[in-house]
């Protein structure tokens, strides 16, 4: 089950963007806001059954051929994820400088994972977000500083965070060059 849940937003995305329709369009259509959109394309929530109708509704498709594209379980025993089947994800349409490169998702049991490099700009800016999973950040280069509700973490070049993604959080930029950090999402059924 919990495999439908992590590739409802990749398929959600998939399908507006197929049918030409930017996330305001959908948003209108379903009447939901922008954000929620965002949000649940972004792995960041999932949707209750009424909305995630609404929106498959809105993109004028049967619910079952929403469904054919949501991975499925599967018993391999190992899994790969070629360089080019990395894409750039659209995260929130407010935010300014920041370039999320999805690397890769996948349920194993009961928890959901996803990787993604995240490029963030000097002069960047975005409010604080909140997401429905655990949150790991590794800063490969850079330094940034992580306001998580009212504290801030000051982290550099090979240090590491580890927060419940349901506290407000946003990383801020505070230097001159660009910070890129792996950031793992941690979801649980």
């Amino acid at each position: 089950m919990n495999d439908f849940l992590i590739g409802i937003g990749k398929r959600l995305k998939d399908i507006r963007k197929k049918n030409n329709l930017t996330i305001n369009d959908l948003a209108f259509k379903a009447n939901v806001s922008n954000g929620l959109v965002s949000r649940i394309e972004n792995g960041r929530t999932i949707p209750s059954l009424p909305v995630l109708l609404d929106l498959i509704q809105s993109l004028e498709i049967d619910a079952s051929y929403f469904f054919e594209g949501v991975e499925k379980k599967s018993n391999a025993k190992f899994i790969y994820v070629p360089k080019e089947n990395q894409q750039v994800i659209e995260k929130e349409v407010e935010a300014e400088g920041f370039k999320y490169m999805h690397i890769f998702s996948k349920s194993l049991h009961s928890l959901g994972f996803e990787a993604v490099l995240l490029t963030l700009e000097p002069n960047s800016k975005r409010e604080k977000v909140i997401t429905d999973a655990w949150e790991f950040k590794y800063i490969l280069k850079g330094e940034v500083k992580y306001m998580i509700d009212n504290e801030e973490v000051i982290l550099k070049e090979g240090d590491s965070l580890y927060f419940n993604g349901k506290f407000p959080h946003v990383p801020v930029s505070i230097s001159d060059e660009s910070c890129v950090m792996l950031v793992l999402y941690f979801y649980t059924a």
